[in-house]
Parts: C-alpha cells; structure tokens; sequence
C-alpha cells in the first residue's frame, strides 16, 4: 500500500503549524511571567515607599524607624540577586510597626493603604508564582526541549521572597 502524494506534505504543514503554535504558546506564557514580575515589582515599589512614608512620623520608636527606613531603601535599590532578602526584611520590619496598635489607631488611613497593599501583593504573587509554573511546565515537555523551541529566553524563577510574604504579611 502507498502513500498518496498530498500526505507527506500535509504532514509537514501540520508538523510546521504545531511547532509555531507551540513556540507562539511558549512565548506567551514568557511575556505573562514578564508582565506579572512588573506587576509585582510596581506594587513591591509602592509598599517601600509606603513604608517610607511610616517612617516620617515623630512618635514612632527611633530603633524601628532606623529598622524600616533602611529596609524600605534597600527594598527599593536591591538589583535582582538581592531583593528576596531585602523584600523579606521589609516585611519583617512592617510587622514589627504594626505590633504598635497606638501608631495603627493614630494612622488608620496610611494602615489601610498597607492592607490594601498586602492584598494586592498577595495577587502578584500568586498570578507570578502561576505564570513561572505554567511556563516551567510547558519547558519541560520533550517537544520543547528537542526543538529549542523557548529559543534564548531564560528560564522563569520565583524567589524565595515569594513564599515568605505570603505567610508573613498576615496581621
């Protein structure tokens, strides 16, 4: 039994189409672990400078203010070898303020920005957390790996910082 003549090629087409579908995917799943890690950072950003803005208050406890301030900077300076340790020292440090219920009662508006914040923190974190999952999965599978087909992008990492606010930014 022969092939008929149109089979080879259409197989080809097909071959071609899944591959570009597959790298198409692949590639999508790079610009949502991309996105999500902005996303992340830009709320990471505005809880340092919030943190900042706690610090310009003349009650709060000089050790806690020198404590917070310097997490809040290195929170917002650290390049990206560092800022797991420096986003888990800043969540400590905000714990430490918010054991401080008469700043909590004097400030209620700048604490509720901070549990809004948490919140939002607590989304990135899982949509990043999700995003590097899918897109760690899918890298894994034969296909992508014989064809290359995730080209020269790295490979996503979630930090450890990720884990730790979850668990820790609790009130």
């Amino acid at each position: 039994m022969e092939f008929p003549v149109f089979v080879i090629p259409l197989f080809a087409l097909f071959a071609i189409w899944y591959l570009t579908f597959s790298a198409t995917r692949l590639d999508r799943l790079h610009q949502r672990v991309e996105t999500s890690w902005a996303n992340l950072d830009a709320i990471l950003q505005r809880r340092a400078s919030l943190a900042l803005e706690l610090t310009h208050f003349p009650e709060t406890d000089p050790a806690a203010n020198l404590l917070l301030t310097s997490a809040a900077h290195h929170a917002r300076a650290a390049d990206i070898s560092e800022r797991s340790e420096a986003e888990s020292a800043l969540t400590g440090a905000l714990l430490l303020l918010r054991q401080e219920s008469w700043l909590v009662e004097k400030y209620p508006d700048l604490f509720e920005e901070l549990d809004q914040i948490t919140e939002r923190l607590k989304v990135g974190i899982s949509l990043h957390v999700e995003g590097v999952s899918a897109a760690k999965a899918r890298r894994s599978k034969l296909i992508y790996r014989v064809f290359r087909l995730a080209g020269k992008a790295p490979l996503p990492v979630k930090y450890a910082f990720e884990d730790d606010s979850l668990v820790e930014v609790q009130r």
